[in-house]
């Protein structure tokens, strides 16, 4: 469980990414007793970051406090399912609303998300791939222009930061950037039925390729 110790501030929030990474990736199996005053000297940071890391853990549904202490729940298949179901909802919301101001709208956010896609699919790195993704699908909230939609995305976007990490490693990510370039263009047509479809053909191929995940993760510790 190891990664070493966290050296670079906020301690709190690389404490947090690291753990809740692990969680999602496998690294470390639901049940597995997470104990504040082991995980403080393991990662070289006070009790403090340790404990607000674990709370906002168990807001997140990744862990969960038992009387003997906090236990690693992981993510189940129905989870994935709940995760993508909210986010859908939020981003139908979102590409609504970016339609309804596209007359207005700043597209060098989605634009320059698109480009740095395709230089990470380029040099094969999943990792800023998948910032890049993220920032993609972000824009649209701040497109969009309702602070309160774009803060409750915010409160998702770590965890499927952490999903994007497994989906996207081993893979072609050309066609990945590719597909979210079409997506755009569909939403910029101002078409609302057909970007809201192209919307949710995306999030179903993304969903559909984490829970395969899930499963292989599952079988391997069986």
């Amino acid at each position: 469980m190891v990664t070493g110790p966290v050296r670079h501030a906020p301690l709190g929030e690389q404490l947090l990414d690291q753990l809740r990474a692990l969680i999602v990736q496998g690294g470390v199996r639901p049940g597995t007793h997470l104990v504040e005053g082991a995980l403080a000297e393991e990662y070289g940071v006070s009790r403090g970051p340790v404990r607000d890391a674990l709370r906002q853990l168990e807001i997140e549904g990744l862990v969960e406090s038992r009387k003997r202490g906090v236990f690693v729940r992981g993510l189940t298949d129905t989870d994935l399912v709940e995760l993508y179901a909210v986010r859908q909802t939020l981003e139908a919301m979102a590409i609504r609303e970016t339609i309804a101001r596209l007359a207005d709208a700043d597209w060098r956010p989605v634009d320059a998300a698109v480009a740095a896609m395709r230089a990470a699919a380029a040099d094969a790195d999943p990792t800023r791939f998948g910032a890049a993704d993220l920032d993609f699908h972000s824009a649209f909230y701040t497109i969009a222009g309702n602070r309160r939609l774009a803060a409750t995305w915010g409160l998702h976007r770590p965890i499927f930061a952490a999903m994007l990490e497994v989906t996207n490693t081993d893979r072609d990510l050309a066609p990945v950037a590719q597909d979210h370039a079409d997506l755009s263009a569909t939403i910029r047509s101002g078409e609302v039925e057909p970007a809201l479809a192209a919307l949710a053909l995306h999030l179903d191929g993304s969903c559909a390729r984490m829970r395969s995940v899930l499963a292989a993760q599952l079988r391997d510790a069986s």
